[in-house]
């Protein structure tokens, strides 16, 4: 196993190349590691595909000239990639790749870390023993071919010990997509077949604030109307999920506060918690299937994680003359009513039986038995 190794110098040293090189790739080394172990690995700033409507003058046909703007992304490897300004897409890069599709299929666009050493410029560069004083650490623009950005899902870091991208190692990040239609770029989708550009990211078990305040939002600007989630050390503390206003403030729709009382400004649904009960009641008639509890969902039912508990009572109605009793109440597995009731009239001519529908009154329970100890299952 080799260890990194950190140049070390004294008085009178006869510094090489090598010893130099080793000091710049130290710096370079320990960088990529903290890039690579701390962050996940995508675009951080800018980046983003442009289009603008062009016209061919040859064939008057409309099409768009794409851009990418400037920004920086963190390779897999832990290495910067920068664009430092705009860059138009070359349409003859596309065409050698992709040039002979014929489909409006999006095609993917990567980026990817390339070195271009540079000449030596100064007294010595016309010397033999001259070479290359500087590397431009820049990058590439590169067309993918249909269904070639699940290869980004594919790449593998190095070792915990290896170096930053380089020759002839390559990572690609994924920028975006490009239709092609005649020989010209028709659009830039930012996403294609379930795969969409990667963002960088943070490896943390902690994340502290220094202000007593920590807030999560979806975009890197405060946009009204957007999600923000808020923790606050203030007294007394509290927990707030709402929605950004005008004036950057946070409207809270569900308020957590620090003695555990929660208050929420919509209406509270979703799966029955373990250990609690449901209920629904009402008036039903024969062949009438009984409604489940609000928030109880047939399928919940049906394979058994919520038990329901059906009661029901026959309805009674007066009679102007003779008896009346229940002949059948019932719920079947479907929660069907059968309701019947029999009628008798003793001094009718002739005396006779007959069977009606009847009404039931009804109370359906839906219980979720509490796990062990009374916690949630």
């Amino acid at each position: 196993m080799t260890a990194p190794l950190r140049p070390a110098f004294h008085e009178g040293q006869v510094l090489a190349a090598a010893d130099l090189a080793a000091t710049v790739e130290h710096a370079r080394a320990a960088a990529a590691r903290h890039a690579r172990y701390l962050h996940d690995w995508g675009i951080a700033e800018g980046l983003g595909l442009t289009t603008e409507s062009r016209t061919d003058p040859v064939t008057g046909a409309r099409y768009v000239e794409v851009t990418l703007a400037p920004g920086l992304a963190i390779d897999g490897t832990g290495r910067e990639i920068v664009v430092d300004a705009p860059v138009v897409l070359s349409e003859a890069d596309f065409a050698e790749v992709n040039g002979a599709e014929r489909t409006t299929q999006p095609f993917p666009v990567f980026l990817t870390a390339v070195d271009r050493p540079q000449a030596a410029t100064g007294p010595g560069s016309c010397s033999g023993a001259a070479g290359a004083t500087r590397v431009a650490e820049t990058y590439q623009i590169l067309f993918g071919r249909l269904g070639d950005e699940r290869l980004v899902a594919d790449q593998r870091p190095p070792g915990a010990g290896g170096p930053p991208a380089g020759p002839p190692a390559r990572w690609l990040v994924l920028l975006g997509f490009v239709q092609w239609t005649d020989g010209h770029f028709t659009g830039a989708p930012p996403s294609a077949r379930g795969v969409s550009p990667r963002y960088a990211g943070v490896r943390a078990d902690t994340v502290a604030a220094r202000s007593g305040t920590l807030s999560l939002r979806t975009q890197t600007a405060v946009q009204e109307g957007r999600p923000a989630l808020v923790l606050s050390g203030e007294d007394p503390p509290s927990l707030v999920f709402g929605l950004y206003q005008g004036n950057g403030s946070v409207s809270p729709l569900m308020t957590v506060a620090g003695n555990g009382n929660l208050t929420i400004a919509g209406s509270l649904s979703g799966r029955v918690s373990a250990g609690s009960v449901l209920a629904a009641s009402g008036t039903a008639t024969d062949g009438m299937l009984l409604p489940l509890p609000a928030g109880v969902a047939p399928e919940e039912v049906a394979d058994g994680r919520v038990a329901l508990h059906v009661y029901v009572t026959p309805r009674v109605p007066p009679f102007a003359a003779g008896l009346g009793v229940p002949a059948e109440a019932t719920v079947d597995g479907e929660r069907r009513v059968r309701c019947r009731m029999r009628f008798y009239d003793p001094v009718g001519n002739p005396a006779e039986v007959v069977d009606l529908p009847g009404a039931v009154d009804f109370l359906v329970l839906a219980t979720v038995a509490a796990a062990n100890g009374g916690g949630r299952g």
